[in-house]
């Protein structure tokens, strides 16, 4: 199996398969416990929030640190965001490429009466600071959420200039950091957001967990309600061996620039570029170096798709979470892209576990599909 897909979730690494099943070897630690071994397990879980907090660039000294409090994933970090964060009264403004567990949290903000708009972007995919300064002119605003980088098409956002506009005007900014973590350097603090979610899976950790980075002073609604865990903000038990894999995750593989993922993706898209004419979406603005979508003009996606499958090569046609779908990509619809170009393109991702055997494989049965599949 050839597997593009890595912005879907990653494989699992050997290393941190070693440090959860350290974790469960230990025996049955809960955090919340007041015996011998509940004191264990609190202490891996604060030296593993620790380590998190430093590999997000958090601050974690003076009297008033950042916090970090675990998730299921990405998905509930980014609902407790919006739903936490949102301000009665105030308008709430979401860019138009934001994930669907951003999109969605959105819609149901709006079903409970919030003003919520969206942040327009611009061909190339980047939302326009100008849009968004006129949104916030216009009423108050008490949440703005822009994610790090788009999980699609891997374009980056402007995010420290959309905190300077919205902390100006007073909103608070939410930031969906889930595919940037592990691929390039980010500094939480140096970023400005008041809130980021990430999670685990997407850099070679394990599905299940996740985390919201919070600015200090900065106090969300919680969503569940039944006990103190992770300071009240997210009662039940912790999922202490998977928390330990995140941090070994982060540990191994947010250390340095990962310029081999830029060079597989660039001869990814030259290889198919020099046989084929496609259009690589996004390309103009700068982007995240394991993130290629292309369109292949003429073709169906759906049946690329399925094609590539049979030839046992993993790709996908948007976000993970829509992928059961066949609706055109909102992101690439909210860039300007013709319902033609949307229909023909691919999301394809590579991984620190990818070679450059398989991305000339792609390339070689990608072609082979798509002169199959020319009308």
């Amino acid at each position: 199996m050839i597997y593009l897909d890595n912005n879907a979730t990653t494989r699992l690494a050997p290393e941190v398969l070693a440090a959860m099943t350290d974790a469960w070897r230990l025996g049955p630690l809960n955090p919340a416990s007041q015996h011998r071994g509940g004191q264990l397990g609190r202490r891996l879980l604060e030296e593993a929030r620790d380590t998190l907090l430093a590999c997000l660039g958090a601050q974690t000294r003076g009297l008033h640190p950042d916090r970090l409090v675990f998730t299921s994933g990405g998905t509930e970090a980014n609902n407790w965001a919006l739903a936490g964060l949102a301000r009665a009264g105030q308008q709430v403004l979401v860019s138009a490429i934001e994930h669907p567990s951003v999109l969605a949290a959105a819609t149901q903000l709006a079903r409970l009466n919030f003003d919520v708009r969206s942040i327009p972007v611009d061909g190339a995919g980047v939302v326009r600071l100008d849009r968004l300064e006129e949104l916030l002119t216009q009423r108050p605003t008490g949440l703005v959420a822009v994610m790090a980088a788009n999980n699609e098409t891997g374009v980056i956002q402007p995010i420290q200039r959309v905190v300077e506009l919205a902390h100006r005007f007073g909103a608070a900014v939410h930031c969906d950091a889930v595919q940037w973590l592990g691929k390039l350097p980010l500094s939480f603090s140096e970023w400005g957001v008041d809130s980021m979610a990430v999670t685990a899976h997407k850099l070679h950790g394990p599905v299940g967990v996740g985390a919201l980075c919070l600015r200090a002073g900065i106090t969300p609604l919680p969503l569940l309600w039944g006990g103190f865990q992770e300071d009240g903000f997210r009662p039940g038990t912790v999922p202490l061996p998977l928390i330990l894999g995140f941090a070994a995750a982060c540990r191994l593989f947010t250390a340095d620039v990962p310029e081999r993922l830029r060079l597989l993706r660039d001869h990814l898209e030259d290889g198919l570029a020099q046989r084929w004419p496609i259009q690589v979406n996004g390309l103009a603005a700068p982007r995240l170096p394991h993130t290629a979508n292309v369109a292949l003009p003429g073709l169906d996606r759906q049946a690329l798709l399925l094609a590539a499958d049979r030839h046992q090569l993993c790709l996908s046609t948007g976000s993970a979470c829509s992928s059961g779908s066949s609706e055109r990509s909102p992101v690439l619809l909210a860039m300007g892209l013709t319902p033609e170009l949307v229909d023909s393109s691919l999301r394809l991702s590579v991984a620190r576990d990818t070679t450059l055997a398989d991305v000339d494989a792609a390339i070689d049965i990608l072609l082979q599909i798509a002169s199959t599949l020319q009308p």
